[in-house]
């Protein structure tokens, strides 16, 4: 960045640039606006249903008629994605997630719904087993460890059966080495040349996951952590590697995650690869905004929309955020 030399004060003011809202709007240097925000839900079995999830205030598990209603509310609003999620029942979890690749599963039935209701906007998937797992991890886990190549195979399996029911935007939020590779290769070979991989190139082993643990129905099942695979938040260099490494076999985006402690990451990653770079404000991040802003000890509204702001000033030229909606309604307002 160039650095100017400054006249003294009082020759420069920097508060003139301040006075009213219109000098402000005109030398506002980011704009946050609906075309930024990506819609999380959680999709739950059954009809007619719209459940609460207790560590998320304002989110609900919803039936797959309820998705469908929530995704024409989206598009109505000018969201250009919406994220599933799925809430699968504990019964058909096993060790080996072949629920994943289930044409029928509750992602695979939510998008096809979606689809068949000529509903126009972008669905993107969560390409990942945990909600799939008996054992709670992304991966297959074997002796207590969680096997990388083994669960390449997976993935690639749940993500071509995405693909094949109408998903737009492929997200491997899993952490396994060398699966945008994998996927990008399948998804070629079975003619789903236009289908994007959104990659969560650099997700974290956060605390902040847990109310998102609780909405997907995993957290009881997790045995130990995901310390193995999910990035170390002391590194940002390594998130640097881990982000060529995904554009090098084929992601069309990236994703840090979570997202308001990780802005230096963001911003690292758009200043040096320069390509549609995106956030997750995750669970907790949302959570602690909700809780602060019920309890009366922030303005809600206002600190949702700083959040956000900081992402586009970070660089981000998206976010995945629960509060989209809300948001949406408020910029047309």
């Amino acid at each position: 960045m160039p650095h100017h030399t400054q006249a003294p004060f009082p020759t420069a003011r920097h508060r003139r640039t301040r006075q009213s809202a219109q000098i402000r709007a005109l030398v506002q240097e980011n704009t946050l606006s609906v075309g930024d925000l990506i819609w999380p839900i959680f999709v739950r079995d059954g009809e007619s249903i719209a459940e609460p999830v207790s560590s998320m205030p304002g989110v609900h598990r919803l039936s797959v008629d309820k998705i469908v209603d929530a995704a024409r509310e989206a598009a109505d609003l000018g969201i250009p994605a919406i994220c599933l999620f799925p809430y699968t029942d504990p019964t058909l979890k096993t060790e080996t997630c072949e629920e994943a690749w289930n044409p029928d599963n509750l992602s695979n039935r939510a998008s096809r719904a979606i689809k068949d209701a000529g509903i126009n906007i972008a669905i993107m998937s969560d390409v990942a087993l945990d909600p799939y797992n008996a054992n709670g991890h992304d991966g297959i886990v074997k002796d207590g460890k969680i096997l990388n190549d083994e669960t390449v195979e997976a993935l690639v399996k749940q993500a071509v059966e995405q693909a094949r029911n109408g998903v737009d935007i492929i997200g491997p939020s899993d952490m396994m080495d060398g699966r945008i590779g994998a996927i990008r290769s399948a998804l070629e070979a079975e003619g789903f040349a236009d289908t994007m991989i959104l990659s969560y190139s650099a997700k974290y082993a956060s605390a902040f996951y847990g109310p998102f643990r609780d909405a997907v129905g995993a957290s009881g099942a997790l045995k130990g952590d995901k310390s193995t695979y999910q990035m170390n938040p002391a590194n940002s260099d390594e998130a640097l590697r881990m982000i060529q490494r995904d554009l090098n076999e084929g992601a069309d985006m990236v994703m840090v995650k979570p997202g308001m402690p990780y802005l230096d990451i963001c911003q690292r990653v758009k200043d040096t690869f320069a390509v549609p770079t995106y956030a997750y404000q995750v669970s907790g991040e949302y959570a602690m905004i909700q809780a602060a802003a019920q309890n009366g000890w922030i303005d809600g509204e206002k600190a949702m929309l700083e959040s956000l702001m900081c992402f586009k000033r970070a660089g981000c030229d998206g976010v995945l955020t629960y509060f989209a909606p809300a948001v949406a309604r408020m910029l047309q307002a």
